[in-house]
């Protein structure tokens, strides 16, 4: 029996020595994870000299008992020990590699700029709401209704075509103005009504240097007793000044708008050369900016507004067109191709 228990004596401590020996060479914790398993496990070493005890005598059971004890946890001690001691060599490591020397320069952020386009609609609205006009938005995707019929425009009119307008389906478009938000605006009846629809439009244009399928316009409305078209003029003419300089004169010109009567055609003396003439306005010393007119009556009574009390105004601009006048861009398409060197200069 003595034999027996020196056997096992010497079995554990080749088992102690072997296990310490692994644990010292381990360089990474999974390692570590291996020799708990080799050693500690279901079926590791110790494991099975725990099961080969049946063979011991019951009053020698209790000291090879302790003898595995004292190795498992001497094993269970070296592999924490170790553990934790590779964990904190891994974060050092980790440590240095981020380490942030701060007497290097900083990283300059990349700071936004404003685009050309919303520049040039804050400064329109910044006008407006100084007059005391209202900004109001509508849907882009809108009924015919609303889009056409209610602006006095005609089912056989050009713009109706598909060439002109994209059609979601025969009563839905896409909005080709903004003037649909003055018509539901006007539908409300909460009068007077003075406002500005700045927002995004859908025709039907090849891409160029002036036209796109899509463009922003802002068009304005106002509702109200005895106004002229006097009234008109002075809102324009005070415009012009705001955005183009106190200099700036306007010259109106006759022309044709469904949804208004009379309609006009709106120029502004060319802010380059103050109306000599030069390259920008063409020689002629003015440059076209927007349309306007009177509301037409029958606009009015579509939208239920008494035409014998309540008279108007409406004008629409092309916000593009501000922006290439304004900062003296060429080529509208240099709007839409967000290349950074082009950007940077706003």
């Amino acid at each position: 029996m003595e034999e027996r228990k020196e056997a096992m004596r010497e079995k554990l401590e080749k088992i102690k020595e072997e296990a310490l020996k692994q644990i010292d060479a381990s360089d990474a914790l999974e390692k570590l994870n291996d020799i708990r398993v080799a050693y500690l496990g279901k079926k590791g070493q110790l494991t099975s000299v725990l099961k080969s005890m049946k063979d011991v005598t019951p009053e020698e059971r209790p000291k090879v008992g302790q003898m595995v004890n004292d190795v498992r946890a001497l094993i269970e001690s070296k592999l924490e020990e170790t553990k934790a001691a590779l964990a904190r060599k891994a974060r050092e490591e980790q440590l240095k590699k981020e380490v942030i020397d701060v007497t290097l320069p900083g990283k300059k952020a990349e700071i936004g700029h404003s685009h050309p386009n919303m520049v040039a609609l804050k400064e329109v609205e910044r006008i407006f709401v100084g007059m005391g006009y209202e900004v109001v938005e509508g849907p882009e995707v809108e009924y015919q209704d609303y889009n056409f019929t209610k602006l006095n425009i005609p089912p056989d009119h050009p713009a109706r075509d598909e060439q002109d307008t994209f059609f979601i389906n025969p009563e839905i478009c896409l909005r080709s103005q903004t003037s649909p938000v003055q018509a539901r605006t006007m539908e409300k009846g909460k009068l007077p009504i003075r406002m500005i629809a700045p927002g995004r439009v859908f025709r039907s244009d090849e891409v160029d240097a002036t036209h796109s399928p899509s463009f922003h316009q802002v068009e304005g409305l106002v509702i109200d007793k005895h106004i002229t078209f006097a009234d008109l003029k002075g809102t324009l003419a005070e415009f012009a000044k705001e955005l183009f300089g106190e200099d700036t004169k306007v010259k109106f010109r006759p022309h044709h708008f469904p949804f208004t009567e009379p309609s006009a055609e709106v120029d502004v003396s060319c802010f380059k050369c103050g109306g000599k003439g030069c390259r920008f306005c063409k020689g002629s010393g003015w440059i076209e900016i927007l349309g306007c007119g009177m509301v037409h009556p029958h606009v009015l009574e579509m939208c239920g507004i008494d035409p014998e009390e309540y008279t108007g105004f409406a004008f629409g601009m092309g916000l593009e067109r501000i922006a290439l006048l304004k900062y003296e861009i060429d080529d509208m398409r240099l709007l839409y191709e967000n290349d950074i060197r082009f950007l940077r200069q706003f």
